[in-house]
C-alpha cells in the first residue's frame, strides 16, 4: 500500500487504480492450486504468487481499499472474503463461488461489479454447469470428502438457470472503445458443463490498445498485447464475459438474491 499512498492512486478513477495495480505484480510466479491446499477451508491471501482468479480477486480488492483511502491490511482481507464466498461468508469449501460467472453475478449482487455483457452487445447462452461433480477426483476437496461433494451437486443445480452473455471472439475488437482498463474479463469455453477457463484483467497499452494482464499458467503476471488475438489463441474458447469493478467512491443500490 506504501506504492498506492506514493503514487496517490486513491485520487485516480477506478480504472487507472486498478491497472496501476495490475502493473505492480507483474512478473510475479503463476501458482496452481493455491486455495486447495488445506483440508479445511480457509482464507487464502498471496501476495508473491497468483493463479488467474486469486489475480483478479487480489487486484480488485486493494483498489477498492485505495480508492476509500482505506490501507489497512484488515479491509484488504474483508475484501477478499467479501469477493470470493456467496454473499461474502466463508462457511466452508462449498460456499466458495467456485464457477467464475456465478462469481460475476454474486458480486454484483452485492455492487461490488457489474455485468457489462449485455451493454456490450453480447450474447446470451443458457448453459448447465456441472464440470466439477462430473469430474469429482479433479478436485481433493470434493474427491475425498463426501459431504463437499453432494454440496457442490446441489450448488450446480441451484445456478443452472444462470444466463451468461458473452462477447464471441470474432466480436471483441468491435467493442475495444467500450473497455475501460482494469475490466474483468473472463474466457467463455465451449467445454461441456463449464463456463470459464481463464481470467484476467483489460490493459490500456501505452498506444492506446485493448490488450490482457493475467496471471498466465505460461509461468507468470504478464501482458497479453491484444485481447482479441489472444482469445483467438484459447483452446475451446468461445468468448468473453466482461464485469466492471464498481467504484467504491460511488453509491450504488444493489438488490440482494
Amino acid at each position: 500500500m506504501e506504492y498506492a499512498i506514493k503514487q496517490n492512486l486513491s485520487q485516480r478513477p477506478m480504472a487507472e487504480i486498478m491497472q496501476a495495480i495490475a502493473d505492480y505484480f507483474i512478473g510475479a510466479p503463476y501458482k496452481a492450486g493455491l486455495l486447495d491446499q488445506s483440508n479445511q477451508e480457509s482464507l487464502v491471501i498471496s501476495l508473491d504468487g497468483f493463479d488467474c482468479v486469486l489475480f483478479v480477486e487480489t487486484v480488485l480488492a486493494m483498489a477498492r481499499g485505495i480508492a476509500m483511502e482505506d490501507y489497512a491490511y484488515l479491509t484488504f482481507i474483508n475484501n477478499i472474503r467479501n469477493q470470493r464466498y456467496w454473499k461474502g461468508k466463508m462457511d466452508g469449501y462449498c460456499s466458495r463461488l467456485h464457477y467464475f460467472s456465478e462469481w460475476i453475478a454474486d458480486n454484483q449482487r452485492r455492487g461490488t461489479v457489474i455485468d457489462i455483457g449485455v451493454e456490450l452487445g453480447g450474447e446470451r447462452v443458457n448453459k448447465q454447469l456441472f464440470f466439477m461433480s462430473k469430474n469429482r477426483f479433479k478436485y481433493p476437496q470434493i474427491a475425498r470428502n463426501d459431504a463437499n461433494y453432494q454440496c457442490i451437486v446441489s450448488m450446480e443445480d441451484s445456478i443452472s438457470k444462470l444466463k451468461i452473455n458473452y462477447i464471441p471472439y470474432y466480436k471483441i475488437s468491435t467493442v475495444y472503445s467500450q473497455l475501460k482498463a482494469g475490466d474483468i474479463v473472463a474466457v467463455a469455453t465451449e467445454i461441456n458443463g463449464l463456463d470459464v477457463t481463464h481470467t484476467g484483467l483489460v490493459y490500456r497499452n501505452s498506444d492506446g490498445n485493448i490488450g490482457l494482464i493475467h496471471a498466465s499458467p505460461a509461468g507468470k503476471v504478464t501482458v497479453a498485447y491484444d485481447l482479441e488475438r489472444y482469445i483467438w489463441n484459447v483452446e475451446s474458447a468461445i468468448g468473453i464475459l466482461v464485469a466492471r469493478p464498481v467504484d467504491p467512491r460511488e453509491v450504488v443500490g444493489v438488490n440482494g438474491r
